[in-house]
């Protein structure tokens, strides 16, 4: 059964800001996510987030700035992932 992937309204509106490589690395996760769950260890600096369960981060493009995507497991018995951050590192909520 493949996962569900939803966009924060807030998250929407940066992703349309971002630089078209970021984007496409967003898409690519994304696609990823919903073929295999929200554990996404192939990407770089992937890891769940201190202190809050089930909310994870990886780096989509390195350098300066650094992009970064966050998303949290809603729903893991019906698969539901909700994306809530993409943005730069330095504003990212953790």
């Amino acid at each position: 059964m493949a996962w569900t992937v939803d966009y924060k309204k807030k998250c929407r509106k940066q992703l349309d800001a971002m630089p078209k490589t970021v984007k496409d690395a967003m898409f690519f996760l994304v696609r990823e996510m919903k073929e295999l769950g929200p554990l996404r260890y192939n990407w770089q600096n992937f890891s769940k987030l201190k202190g809050l369960e089930g909310h994870y981060h990886c780096h989509l493009k390195q350098g300066k700035p650094t992009y970064v995507a966050c998303w949290e497991v809603v729903n893991k018995k019906i698969q539901i992932i909700e994306v809530y951050y993409v943005g730069t590192h330095e504003k990212a909520p953790y």
